[in-house]
């Protein structure tokens, strides 16, 4: 079996290091918010080339965090992707706004300024663009039209740690920012893990305040906030890998650029590189009106394929009675032809050239 991403491989090379961490950690019983978490945030922080990068749970408390942050509430509005994971649009809910789905371009498949200006509205307080499946949305601008508008900008970067925009990272342009640090994710620890960073010194106090129980000083608490730590072996698992992401990411490019050009001029478009920032690939995902047959054909071989994602979020059963009557024409399209193909750091060349010959044929 081909699988989406090879964990195991990914784990034989580093093992050795990710062990005597393991080990050091167990020895000094620091599990909670220690020496490895700490060391993390300064590193992704400089890696990231923000003041502040606060560890969490998950990159769905990322996005939940950074909107409490940032002072958005009910009432408020906030434009998003409908094509996307839900977390996406939970994290706004979580916290009593209200998400406002507009269509994508069908090439890189992020929101777009023009959508996201039509949908400006009295109660729209920020934007959140995903960068998804690792292509960065038009940070420039998107950062520009929350200037104008007084829109607070929070990027989901739950799919895009390493992609730059003018050799800056994205994380680094909105006001606040989430990642995920899922197993599968570019850089991934071995459970759930998230990031919130940001340069605004106040949402940092105000994160650190939240995500743990809304207390700065052990048993005072300020607020009502969540148990939403990142776990000290996780950052023993992310300071091993941040080592290595730039060469994680080249690999997934590599990989990316060669079944684009196997899969040259079939009936099927492969992933576009917009030319706005430089794409981590962590999803390969194609779209074309055979998808039916190109899965077959993979399940056939046992190699494994994913569809990201069959239903649009404004279709989904839990947004239908608010979304009554919305059309996103680009998106549904989207949803309907889309197909992700194996990619990870270590998908070898053997690999994809068979998996590319396996769709050939299929399409023949």
């Amino acid at each position: 079996m081909i699988p989406m991403v090879n964990l195991k491989a990914q784990y034989a090379e580093i093992q050795d290091e990710i062990v005597k961490g393991f080990t050091e950690t167990l020895d000094n019983c620091a599990f909670i918010l220690g020496p490895n978490v700490q060391a993390f945030e300064r590193e992704a922080a400089d890696y990231l080339g923000v003041k502040h990068a606060i560890g969490c749970a998950s990159g769905t408390d990322a996005l939940h965090l950074a909107l409490l942050a940032l002072d958005i509430g009910p009432g408020d509005e906030v434009i998003t992707s409908a094509f996307t994971f839900i977390a996406t649009a939970e994290a706004i809910k979580y916290v009593g706004a209200t998400p406002v789905f507009v269509d994508i371009d069908p090439a890189s498949f992020n929101i777009t300024p023009e959508n996201i200006v039509k949908a400006i509205g009295p109660k729209t307080k920020a934007v959140m663009p995903v960068h998804l499946f690792g292509q960065p949305a038009d940070l420039q601008a998107i950062r520009a039209i929350c200037d104008k508008h007084g829109l607070k900008l929070i990027e989901d970067c739950a799919q895009s740690f390493g992609a730059t925009v003018d050799n800056k990272q994205t994380g680094s342009f909105g006001d606040a920012a989430g990642f995920s640090f899922f197993p599968s994710k570019n850089l991934g620890c071995f459970g759930d893990g998230g990031l919130v960073v940001t340069d605004s010194d106040d949402a940092a106090a105000k994160i650190k305040r939240f995500r743990n129980h809304g207390s700065d000083v052990r048993y005072y608490h300020d607020a009502i906030g969540y148990n939403s730590r990142l776990d000290e072996l996780q950052a023993v698992v992310l300071r091993t890998k941040l080592k290595r992401i730039d060469r994680y990411n080249a690999a997934r490019r590599h990989a990316a650029h060669l079944y684009s050009e196997l899969l040259a001029e079939l009936p099927l478009a492969t992933p576009y590189e917009s030319g706005v920032g430089v794409h981590v690939y962590h999803q390969y995902t194609l779209l074309s009106d055979r998808r039916d047959a190109i899965m077959q054909a993979l399940n056939d071989r046992q190699i494994a394929c994913a569809i990201y994602y069959p239903v649009p979020l404004h279709k989904q059963n839990v947004f239908l009675q608010e979304c009554a009557g919305l059309s996103l024409p680009e998106t549904e399209a989207v949803a309907a032809r889309c197909l992700s193909l194996p990619i990870c750091a270590n998908i070898d060349d053997s690999t994809v050239r068979h998996i590319a010959s396996t769709i050939r044929q299929a399409l023949a």
